[in-house]
């Protein structure tokens, strides 16, 4: 099972949607943290070893978890989805928009 880690700044909205699509699937497990202090799980170097790949929605945080754990992000791949914060969470035009981003990245899903 590949576990994807996906990553926004308040853990409230963007990743968190993404997390829930994946609930129940046979191929990915999924979690979802955000980059900021007051996020509803911060990320950790910990979630980040257990994940083997990685999703950020915006260069942003891409940039924060490069400067913040550069140890544990060596040979683990890191995407960004340029998701905007411009939604609610399960929102249609969010979940469509990261189904599209995510089709590409993951072949074969959904399945």
């Amino acid at each position: 099972m590949t576990k994807l880690l996906f990553i926004c700044s308040r853990n409230e909205i963007r990743s968190l949607t993404a997390e829930r699509l994946f609930d129940g699937s046979p191929r990915f497990q999924a979690r979802s943290a955000g980059t900021q202090p007051q996020a509803r799980v911060r990320v950790t170097e910990g979630l980040i070893g257990w994940a083997d790949v990685i999703f950020a929605m915006e260069k942003s945080h891409v940039a924060k978890l490069r400067e913040r754990f550069p140890e544990a992000l060596a040979g683990k791949p890191l995407v960004c989805l340029r998701i905007p914060d411009d939604f609610e969470f399960m929102q249609l035009e969010l979940v469509e928009a990261l189904s599209a981003a995510l089709t590409g990245q993951l072949a074969g899903w959904p399945e």
